[in-house]
């Protein structure tokens, strides 16, 4: 199995890929599947192909972590504008940025998180940071394809850029000694993750308007990056509801 001429976006999984036959199935160009299983799962994949007329081609070799199931499709526009986005928010704005996550799995489950939230963008730096390859999409579940992600070359000039359209960042950080659960995100707002282990940088601390954190009561002290991210972009959907 080769990846067709012209043809640059990857999407792997059988979450993902029923996302894409669901919502965007126009985007599909090949379909690729293990026509050795037979489950639930895998009949829905079949179903809602026929139902778009897809046609559903014999996937051999079977990549590993792909679950059985390989789709094709039309590149994904690339480097969404920050500024045409910034344009065009008709509500109080809702952005997550993320600051040196590594680790794709992390990433991939920050964006399903953001999507989940109804985000306006991710924000992700070019440099120190995972990419958006197919183990992130993957672990995404879909949401990479509809959901504008946006990589920048400068953290600090893009938040003061954010600052400039009135929305306040907040920087999380567990030393904090005030708890997202006591502020208010009513206003249009921006959450600063930190990368794994090393948290937020120095400079990019010191742009955000303030810092919160999450309460913790148990023994552990930390968490994952993309359980925090959707812990403090569901307690906006929480106030504004």
């Amino acid at each position: 199995m080769a990846n067709p001429k012209n043809i640059k976006n990857t999407v792997i999984g059988i979450h993902a890929v029923e996302a894409l036959l669901i919502h965007s199935p126009e985007k599909i160009q090949e379909l690729f599947l293990n026509q050795s299983r037979h489950d639930e799962k895998f009949e829905k994949i079949i179903h809602l192909a026929k139902a778009n007329t897809i046609a559903i081609q014999k996937l051999d070799p079977i990549p590993e972590h792909s679950q059985g199931v390989v789709a094709y499709c039309s590149a994904k526009k690339q480097d969404t504008d920050l500024k045409t986005v910034l344009e065009n928010l008709t509500k109080p704005a809702l952005f997550l940025i993320l600051d040196g996550v590594q680790d794709p799995h992390n990433l991939g489950a920050c964006i399903r998180s953001a999507n989940a939230a109804g985000v306006d963008a991710v924000i992700i730096p070019k440099d120190r940071a995972a990419p958006l390859n197919e183990t992130a999409k993957k672990a995404a579940s879909g949401a990479a394809e509809f959901t504008e992600i946006i990589t920048v070359t400068n953290l600090s000039q893009t938040i003061e850029l954010l600052k400039k359209h009135n929305i306040w960042i907040y920087g999380l950080d567990g030393s904090a000694e005030k708890s997202i659960y006591r502020e208010d995100f009513k206003h249009s707002t921006a959450f600063v993750l930190g990368g794994e282990g090393e948290g937020l940088r120095r400079l990019t601390r010191e742009h955000c308007d303030g810092l919160v954190s999450i309460p913790m009561v148990g023994e552990i002290e930390s968490l994952n990056v993309s359980v925090a991210a959707g812990i403090c972009l569901f307690e906006v959907v929480r106030q504004r509801k």
